[in-house]
């Protein structure tokens, strides 16, 4: 039996960070791990500016209310949900995730968690376990799962190598280079084929 990880920004939705760089106007924010591999040392760098600027979790739950799934996106995920089981592994947040997973049909989704004081200061962060893509990949293939994954950044790259068959989704060039063993894919039509090439379906 097959199920597939996908990743969630830059995949099936915008990402998060730099839509709110944009309503902002905090250029720093636009960093995301397409940037900076290290994601504690880009947590780290995300939570100072936020504490400098005065950002806190309402501000940026309001820019993820006028977000969409990218264009195509919410077809290709329910034919894939036709087709075989899904979940989504994100280095998001629950306290991000909630309306886009509403636009999405609330697929199940594995990601990480906030610390936020009582007055909407964003004082940390919780990874669900380290390295938790990977992570996720080993465990269903412990339970005879073969898995595809895709995904789009450095922090994608060890649930790709984990898999049966790991697949880049529009990655940035350097990803690219760095990672030429993986297939990659511009489109939803492309990632549908070498998907159902993996599985054998049509």
């Amino acid at each position: 039996m097959y199920i597939v990880c996908s990743d969630l920004e830059g995949v099936l939705v915008p990402e998060i960070w730099i839509n709110v760089a944009e309503k902002t106007g905090v250029e720093e924010l636009k960093l995301t791990t397409r940037d900076i591999p290290d994601y504690d040392v880009l947590m780290q760098k995300r939570l100072s500016i936020l504490h400098e600027k005065g950002i806190k979790i309402q501000d940026i739950k309001a820019v993820i209310n006028t977000l969409s799934p990218l264009e195509g996106a919410c077809e290709f995920f329910d034919w894939l949900r036709s087709k075989t089981q899904v979940i989504i592994v994100s280095d998001t947040f629950v306290e991000f995730a909630g309306p886009l997973m509403e636009k999405l049909g609330r697929p199940t989704i594995f990601c990480n968690s906030l610390s936020i004081d009582p007055d909407g200061t964003i004082s940390g962060y919780n990874l669900r376990q380290e390295d938790g893509k990977r992570k996720t990949v080993l465990a269903l293939k412990s339970l005879n799962y073969k898995v595809i994954a895709t995904g789009d950044s450095y922090n994608d790259i060890t649930m790709l190598k984990e898999a049966d068959a790991g697949i880049l989704f529009r990655p940035p060039e350097i990803v690219i280079k760095q990672f030429p063993q993986f297939p990659v894919t511009s489109s939803y039509d492309e990632l549908k084929q070498l998907i159902e090439k993996e599985i054998g379906i049509n």
